[in-house]
């Protein structure tokens, strides 16, 4: 039976390379974020109250059709960033920051409730929490040039909406790994350890957890 993941999480996480080595190792398919060509990036790096809910609804259009295409594709299916997260974290975190006034973001969270509830949810969320420390020193050594200025207080406040959405998301069953302490590109027996606890979330087991000595003998392995 086909099953439709979503990863989700924090700036320098680890969700693309996650989303590409969890495929590999159980045959299913990437997916990842839509590369498109949001016309009011410009504009809003220029004016973020002004163009702030325009740049929002571009990219919350976006994430809606490939949440649509991953629902109807045939197989198993992983996807970098769900569109709750466009919602709940990014859009959010801009009402929070006074760019997007409190009108625009009222019909923002409108369109999107009221959008969402015709979509099917995943069958899984895989959240990579993560400390902030932890995200600064994953930005750095990805070496992206337009991410080195992230300050720490905006991860900050990201993690802060992530951990207040995952604590009330009720869609799906969730499957949080704690990021700090599990690194599948450094051990291979982390990435078996993650692959072992999202198949026996799918298949049912109520709570799946992740304890430190079961991390520690994975990454010795």
């Amino acid at each position: 039976m086909k099953k439709f993941v979503t990863v989700a999480g924090n700036i320098g996480v680890g969700k693309s390379t996650l989303v590409e080595m969890i495929c590999k190792k159980l045959s299913w398919t990437p997916f990842f974020e839509p590369v498109a060509e949001n016309p009011y990036l410009a504009d809003f790096y220029k004016d973020m109250q002004a163009w702030a809910f325009h740049s929002q609804i571009f990219f919350l259009t976006h994430r809606l059709r490939a949440h649509h295409q991953l629902a109807l594709y045939p197989s198993s299916a992983v996807q970098d960033r769900s569109v709750y997260e466009d919602a709940e974290i990014f859009a959010h975190n801009l009402f929070l920051q006074g760019h997007i006034r409190p009108r625009d973001y009222q019909t923002y969270r409108e369109l999107y409730q009221t959008l969402v509830e015709f979509l099917p949810p995943p069958d899984l969320v895989i959240y990579l929490r993560a400390s902030v420390p932890t995200l600064v020193r994953r930005i750095e050594r990805r070496g992206r040039d337009y991410e080195q200025t992230i300050p720490a207080d905006y991860l900050t406040s990201l993690n802060n909406l992530y951990e207040t959405w995952i604590a009330d998301f009720t869609l799906c069953p969730v499957l949080t790994v704690p990021a700090d302490d599990i690194d599948y590109v450094a051990h291979n027996g982390h990435l078996e350890l993650i692959a072992q606890k999202v198949e026996e979330r799918l298949t049912g087991k109520e709570e799946v957890i992740f304890d430190p000595e079961e991390v520690a003998r994975a990454a010795r392995d």
